[in-house]
């Protein structure tokens, strides 16, 4: 690999805002021109610029109960429900819990800020291109953000806990976990502050909220719109916790009135992005069979 990949890189010009919202030819073929000299900067910048023992990403920056608690499953999926008993269901098939140790939250959000300050071309999520946080996570999409040391820690927080913990709640996404997607997103006033009430394209998501102790922000609750009786549930974030839930349960983010929120938001589907039928049933499943990975090759399909 070339040694000025990264200042190649930098210099390159990011398609237009407008085109990026059009979602114009042009954009998808930047990208495309693009994804070698791209992927080559970010092992570049992570090799150079980066204090591998300062912003080390590893489970060590997980909540100590789950971690230990998923650590036992996996060495004994008759362990499981002791990662069920961290998991409050807050709203019908929206459940709530610690994902990240708030007091090292810090490590991850200050190897993101490199991340923005690294002037790397990377593709927001659609819709959001204001946003100067938002990014694309997965190797399936392209301008994601391909530093190594990300990607494994990205690849574990899917494969090692976010899928099992999946099929622990609902069983009936067995098969339809296959492939993994996701993005970051950043709330702010002035840019993009709501999300209008959507289904997500997955089986399941995982809402992951990044924001440090005291960095605090008001508004941008999410709405979970309870099909059955027509009640919308209100919900709030804080430091670290995260919300797993069908990707069929409706829900938007309301508007951020004050300070800044900052998500990983994480989706399973199955092959070429399906998914399982509408009120599926769900299934007598064994926990052994639960704490397996997929041996499936990425399909490259990406939902947007």
């Amino acid at each position: 690999m070339s040694t000025n990949q990264l200042q190649l890189a930098r210099a390159l010009d990011l398609p237009s805002r407008t085109a990026m919202l059009n979602r114009e030819h042009s954009v998808q073929q930047f990208w495309y021109n693009n994804d070698d000299l791209i992927t080559d900067a970010w092992k570049e910048w992570e090799a150079s610029e980066i204090d591998a023992s300062t912003f080390t990403l590893d489970d060590s920056l997980l909540d100590k109960n789950l971690r230990e608690a998923v650590q036992q499953a996996w060495e004994d999926p008759s362990k499981e429900h002791l990662v069920k008993a961290l998991l409050e269901e807050v709203a019908p098939d929206v459940f709530q819990f610690q994902f990240f140790n708030p007091e090292r939250l810090a490590v991850l959000r200050g190897y993101l800020e490199q991340v923005w300050n690294s002037n790397i071309p990377m593709r927001p999520p659609y819709g959001i291109v204001l946003n100067r946080r938002g990014a694309m996570l997965d190797k399936r999409s392209e301008g994601y953000l391909a530093a190594p040391s990300f990607q494994a820690f990205y690849n574990e927080m899917l494969n090692t806990y976010m899928r099992p913990i999946s099929r622990l709640l609902f069983p009936e996404i067995m098969g339809y976990d296959t492939q993994t997607f996701g993005f970051s997103i950043y709330y702010d006033p002035s840019t993009d502050a709501s999300i209008r009430p959507h289904t997500d394209a997955s089986a399941v998501t995982l809402n992951i909220n990044l924001n440090l102790p005291g960095e605090e922000f008001t508004g941008s609750e999410l709405d979970f719109y309870d099909q059955a009786n027509g009640k919308v549930i209100q919900l709030g974030f804080k430091a670290g916790t995260a919300m797993i839930h069908r990707g069929n349960v409706p829900h938007a983010a309301k508007p951020i009135t004050s300070g800044d929120r900052t998500n990983f938001v994480l989706w399973l589907f199955g092959d070429r992005g399906r998914l399982p039928a509408q009120g599926a049933q769900r299934p007598e499943i064994e926990a052994k069979e639960r704490w397996t990975t997929p041996v499936t090759t990425p399909d490259g399909y990406a939902p947007f």
